[in-house]
């Protein structure tokens, strides 16, 4: 879930990856594990760390154990990309590993670091196409090969707290959360903010372009895998707009503002203590929420769009946590017992959804009685599978791709690039010039 530290760990599989990165080990005897019962031992790399988390976690693996006995799972918790293609390349990788992006399934999936796992599903009997909804379906995979599975799906949408909005009704358009902004905005006798309506700036914790695009349904890639961003008027919009709300507050001030802040996954999350009245963010906080601020008075809402785009409320952006079997995995058909119980068990799936509030990934698991849905949470679930919904395209330089959009747009909101044009063309230049680095390796 936490896409920020993920992007900035998935930077570094350009430095340590080329185009092959050796082979990958040969599909296993598929289920040899459930018919010989020998005692094994697997290791399980993940990136949760939250005390409710962890729980849910350990609770979710006692579920495997009683179908699996005789496998014992050795769990490693708040690992990141880094550390997994590290381990891959070092010759001593964990049987199972989960990534919290989907940013870098394509690099994953073409430089071997994770096993292909279409053997394993056909051997399985099954068919992800009619197991997944389309939008996960499509971000597990790339060039024919799905390197990894769905193991719960994030959404975003907009938290506001029902105190501070004073009777407002959330806003449905850019122009109406600006408004609102303004309005519900408290500042001191010297101009310091005390209270921001909403924080505009792209380094607002989850408002990287990655989740703000959807708002006025940017492109991100050509059919060709070149960038669309300086071409696609939508990206002009989006940052006119933001870099307008910043320069209302004052970029030194909201920066100022924003500096105060605690740390995004603890209690001291501003939203958290009445310091912002709206905020993007992921269906998890609902579950941080209730354990850190029980008693804070929240609504949940789709992200506003573009004025010109009314028929697209309701959408949002999509991404989840993924799960696999690295390249040398020493325990394969155990490993992928695991995976497939942590991929398509409902059970577990509805275990761990209800337990740290993220998206089941399987349509069976969507559907099952047992799924809480309070309104608060059913607000990701109708975004899930609202259609206008979408995901980043699988593409080998996705963290570059995000990080020089979101670099070029902290110095337009600083004011340090006076013309958006020239700058959103100078991104273009970027993502493609080290497109055709990559594509010649």
């Amino acid at each position: 879930m936490k896409r920020l530290l993920a992007l900035s760990a998935a930077a570094g599989l350009f430095l340590v990856t080329g185009c092959t990165a050796g082979t990958e080990s040969s599909a296993p005897n598929v289920g040899a594990s459930s018919t010989n019962h020998d005692p094994v031992t697997i290791e399980f790399w993940h990136g949760f760390s939250a005390d409710n988390e962890l729980k849910a976690f350990q609770d979710t693996l006692e579920g495997f154990k009683k179908q699996y006995p005789w496998i014992t799972v050795n769990a490693t918790k708040a690992v990141q990309d880094d550390q997994i293609i590290q381990s891959v390349r070092g010759g001593n990788p964990p049987d199972v590993a989960l990534s919290f992006t989907t940013d870098s399934v394509a690099q994953f999936c073409k430089a071997n670091i994770f096993q292909d796992l279409n053997p394993y599903l056909t051997a399985s009997k099954i068919n992800p196409s009619t197991l997944f909804p389309k939008v996960i379906d499509e971000y597990t995979q790339y060039a024919g090969k799905r390197c990894v599975l769905p193991m719960l799906a994030d959404t975003y949408g907009l938290y506001y707290n029902k105190k501070l909005m004073k009777g407002n009704q959330p806003p449905k358009t850019l122009s109406e959360l600006a408004d609102l902004a303004k309005k519900l905005t408290v500042k001191d006798s010297s101009g310091n903010i005390k209270v921001a309506g909403f924080v505009p700036t792209s380094q607002m914790y989850e408002n990287a372009p990655i989740h703000t695009g959807v708002m006025v349904g940017a492109k991100w890639t050509n059919p060709d895998g070149t960038s669309a961003i300086g071409s696609d008027p939508a990206w002009k919009s989006l940052l006119t707009w933001q870099k307008d709300l910043t320069d209302w507050y004052g970029y030194d001030k909201i920066e100022k503002f924003r500096k105060s802040f605690g740390d995004e996954w603890s209690a001291d999350n501003p939203f958290n203590k009445g310091q912002v009245a709206m905020a993007i963010d992921g269906e998890w906080r609902n579950a941080m929420l209730a354990a850190d601020a029980p008693d804070l008075d929240y609504g949940t809402a789709p992200m506003p769009v573009a004025d010109d785009q009314a028929q697209r409320y309701g959408a949002g952006f999509i991404a989840g946590t993924v799960i696999g079997i690295p390249r040398g995995a020493k325990n394969p058909e155990a490993a992928w017992d695991l995976v497939k119980y942590l991929s398509t068990d409902t059970d577990a799936l509805v275990t761990l959804s209800n337990a740290i509030r993220n998206v089941p990934s399987t349509l069976p698991a969507l559907q099952s009685p047992n799924l809480k849905k309070d309104p608060n949470f059913q607000t990701f679930l109708d975004i899930f599978a609202n259609p206008n919904s979408t995901t980043l395209p699988a593409h080998i330089n996705s963290a570059f791709n995000q990080q020089t959009l979101q670099e070029a747009q902290i110095k337009w909101e600083a004011g340090r690039a006076p013309d958006v044009n020239a700058l959103l063309a100078d991104v273009d230049k970027k993502i493609n010039d080290k497109l055709k680095l990559t594509a010649g390796g």
